[in-house]
Parts: structure tokens; C-alpha cells; sequence
């Protein structure tokens, strides 16, 4: 998938924001995902990262924290969210619950998630392809691959008999 919008210096702004929650997470032994909700001013209104280490929530993926974090709100259709990975289906659902128009992605090299559910719903996606989150996510699955298979629902492999 090719962005359909130049990183501007909002979308920059937003992805920045969602990278620090991701490092954040990543130094507390989590999974390192981050996203950020900011205005068309350029306001970062929230921030949220993967907290399901953390707090044992498997619901806890940073976009829906992110949200959460935001509170009662009645400009969601004026926001742009970011995320430094794809969207999954859950997050993804709770964009498009909200309205949100934008969704700036750090990189789905990794793992794809619901974009095409996004574009269906007519949400803009903005794909960066940015190397930190790349590396990032590649680094974590590398050094965690069976936290990462929880997070993402892989089942354990079976032994062999």
C-alpha cells in the first residue's frame, strides 16, 4: 500500500509522539507499540502505548489505550491517529467507531493489520514506512517472538511426539 498523503508536519508530529510511547513501552519490557491522537492544530491530545504486558488486558493494544486515554470527546472526526504498527482488527474497529478520517502508520512490514478495512470505511491512510519503527518491531520479535505470537494470537507450537 502506498500513503495516500506526504508525511506532513502534523502526521510527523503524531508519529513522533506514537514512537516515544512505543520506546517507553519497549524500556518497560512490553511490547513496543505506540500510538498518538492529535488535532488539526497539531494538539497531541493523547498518547497511549501497548499496556497488555503491563497490566495483563489483553485488550490493552496502544490505539485502543490511546482512545481511552482521550476520554468523552465529540471532535473524533477531526483527529488524526497514528500508530507505529498497523492497526489490528480490534484497534481498527474502535478507529472506525470514532470516526477518526486519518490513520498514520509507522510501518506494516511487520504485521498488516486492517488497513483494508480502513480504506472500505473511506479512512485516509497515511503509510510512512519509517525506518525507526521498522527496526524497532523487527528487533522485538527477533528477541521475543513468543510474546509476540501471544500478542498477535499465534498458539503455541505443539510438541512433537
Amino acid at each position: 500500500m502506498r500513503p495516500s498523503a506526504p508525511l506532513t508536519e502534523l502526521n510527523r508530529l503524531a508519529l513522533d509522539a506514537a514512537y516515544e510511547e512505543a520506546c517507553a513501552g519497549r524500556d518497560q519490557g512490553a511490547i513496543p507499540i505506540g500510538s498518538a491522537l492529535v488535532t488539526p492544530a497539531g494538539q497531541i491530545v493523547a498518547r497511549g502505548r501497548n499496556l497488555r504486558v503491563q497490566t495483563g488486558d489483553p485488550t490493552a493494544h496502544a490505539e485502543t489505550v490511546c482512545i481511552r486515554a482521550a476520554g468523552r470527546r465529540r471532535d473524533w472526526h477531526t483527529l488524526t491517529l497514528a500508530s507505529t504498527l498497523s492497526p489490528c482488527a480490534m484497534c481498527t474497529g474502535a478507529a472506525i467507531l470514532h470516526r477518526i478520517p486519518r490513520v498514520v502508520i509507522g510501518e506494516h512490514d511487520t504485521f498488516l493489520g486492517r488497513e483494508d478495512w480502513l480504506c472500505a470505511e473511506g479512512v485516509e491512510i497515511v503509510l510512512a514506512n519509517d525506518p525507526r519503527c521498522i527496526a524497532l518491531m523487527r528487533t522485538f520479535i527477533a528477541e521475543h517472538p513468543n510474546l509476540w505470537n501471544e500478542d498477535i494470537g499465534v498458539p503455541p507450537a505443539e510438541p512433537s511426539p
